[in-house]
């Protein structure tokens, strides 16, 4: 099985974009998703049978705080790359949150949403988090991407809610969304995947979403977002043409494509999106291709694996894509989380400037500009 993995490892590499340069991309996920809105949210659903402890999603994942982003910061400008550039953290981000009072004011019969920034002035313990997030943009090594209007599959959420299902309506009480099956096998619809349908009549509803969410994306950060990664790795390539059209370039994802063809059923799983390759609609593929997930993963060295994976990229001529969820950055919920992941992102980065002198850190967006143009 581990020859047959690293075959696979180093296959995969082979077709589309080549290059001779040592270029490393931070891709990181659910940037701006409110997720576990507090450890005392945490507490209490746990308290109420809810076992939020066996999905690391619910574990340790929510809005960075001004202290959680200072200690991330710390570390990505700890390193310079050949050209003096601090490693770069290419932020994928919701822009938005449900109003959880508004709708339910509406006794559950109207969706509203919130800008992410809204939601963290309600929070006392956010103070100040904006504020960072724009410093770490102005300083080069924070530069968010577009990730979807909300981390939420609107359609889904909303009726399981309408039905009373017990433990979705008791999260809701507590500000929280993110329930899997993980942690109560009675979760039967996945509210995460906000593009898993390929059904015609949702696909009109995203072309909406899509605009709406790359418009407040524009006007929160002060640009166009070039690059987009749907939200659980699933999206029909039927919403190709509209995110080419409202701007987007670049796809960030794996190799892999979950295609829905039915309402999040009749998944088709399709490697084609090799880094450099193009889809049907023109739009270029960031493939990623390089780990660093420890607070998903805990029993593997996430950083051997890491640099490994790397190298590999690099022996074949590719740019080194490496995939580090926001939850391995959050210590709000559980600070035994950032007390083992931290130090060790930090020595991934000093090992990849140490192996590689030549190295150079850049954004997802950036990287494909480079692709374009060769």
């Amino acid at each position: 099985m581990k020859i047959l993995s690293a075959f696979a490892h180093n296959v995969v590499l082979l077709p589309g974009w080549h290059t001779k340069r040592h270029i490393v991309v931070i891709e990181s996920d659910d940037w701006g998703s409110i997720r576990m809105p507090s450890k005392e949210a945490y507490n209490a659903l746990l308290k109420k049978g809810i076992r939020v402890d066996r999905d690391p999603y619910c574990r340790y994942d929510g809005l960075a705080t001004k202290e959680d982003l200072a200690n991330l910061f710390e570390i990505l400008d700890s390193v310079r790359d050949m050209n003096g550039n601090p490693a770069v953290l290419t932020a994928d981000s919701v822009v938005v949150n449900p109003d959880f009072e508004r709708i339910r004011g509406t006794d559950f019969t109207r969706y509203y949403y919130e800008l992410f920034t809204e939601t963290l002035k309600k929070s006392p313990r956010h103070e100040g988090a904006f504020d960072m997030w724009k410093e770490g943009m102005e300083k080069g090594f924070f530069h968010p991407q577009f990730h979807g209007r909300e981390h939420l599959n609107v359609k889904k959420w909303m009726k399981t809610l309408q039905g009373g299902h017990k433990s979705t309506c008791l999260a809701f009480d507590y500000g929280s969304f993110g329930l899997t099956s993980s942690v109560d096998p009675s979760v039967r619809n996945n509210y995460m995947g906000a593009f898993n349908s390929g059904l015609d009549e949702d696909i009109f509803d995203y072309k909406g979403i899509l605009w709406d969410g790359l418009e407040i994306f524009e006007r929160i950060f002060g640009y166009r977002s070039e690059s987009f990664i749907a939200t659980t790795y699933t999206w029909s390539p039927k919403i190709e043409q509209y995110l080419k059209e409202y701007g987007v370039k670049y796809l960030q994802g794996l190799v892999t494509q979950k295609i829905p063809h039915g309402d999040d059923c009749d998944i088709e799983f399709r490697k084609r999106s090799f880094q450099g390759a193009k889809s049907r609609d023109g739009l270029i593929y960031l493939m990623r291709n390089a780990f660093f997930e420890p607070s998903q993963y805990p029993s593997l060295d996430p950083v051997d694996e890491c640099l490994h994976r790397i190298n590999l990229a690099f022996r074949w001529g590719k740019a080194a894509v490496i995939c580090a969820h926001r939850l391995n950055f959050i210590g709000s919920i559980d600070k035994t989380n950032t007390d083992r992941n931290l130090p060790m992102f930090k020595e991934l980065l000093q090992r990849i400037v140490k192996q590689w002198p030549d190295v150079e850190f850049m954004s997802s967006d950036k990287l494909g500009h480079i692709i374009e143009e060769s």
